[in-house]
């Protein structure tokens, strides 16, 4: 693996180090803020859609999972499995998960911080194909036909 933290990126995984511990630790700290089962089975869909994203994503990168946004020399792009669905599923499990873990405990400082995620993500993502696409000329194209986080949508 070449490079420094810094240079691959490693701030990106700090501050998303950070708003996953607001989001764990709010949802533990201050809970039961609000009374709403449609939010509870809500979130409690969204915890098991999030771990098949997050193992499908997982699985389909096998050899090439990083946590750095930067891809290392030996990286190779993969497009196939959920990848041909979404570009960055496991952005997709984080936030569906954050959010679903913070309406299960409906924690108004969790839900804040897994919305914060979102806009976090979109910047990390958007270096990151920055990245990609320097590093991979079929990148453009994939780009392209395959959305950002969600399916069809974004």
């Amino acid at each position: 693996m070449s490079g420094s933290f810094l240079e691959r990126g490693g701030l990106w995984v700090a501050g998303q180090g950070v708003l996953l511990l607001a989001v764990s630790v709010s949802g533990l700290v201050w809970h039961h803020q609000w009374q709403s089962l449609p939010a509870i089975l809500l979130g409690a869909l969204m915890l098991p859609a999030a771990a098949v994203c997050g193992i499908a994503g997982t699985l389909a990168l096998g050899r090439n999972l990083t946590p750095f946004p930067q891809p290392s020399s030996t990286n190779q792009l993969v497009q196939s499995g959920i990848y041909g669905l979404i570009r960055h599923p496991l952005y997709t499990a984080v936030m569906c998960g954050s959010v679903g873990w913070a309406l299960v405990w409906r924690s108004w400082p969790a839900l804040v911080a897994a919305l914060a995620l979102g806009p976090f993500f979109n910047a990390k993502a958007r270096r990151e194909e920055r990245w990609l696409r320097q590093r991979f000329p079929a990148y453009a194209r994939y780009e392209e036909r395959v959305k950002r986080f969600l399916p069809w949508v974004y």
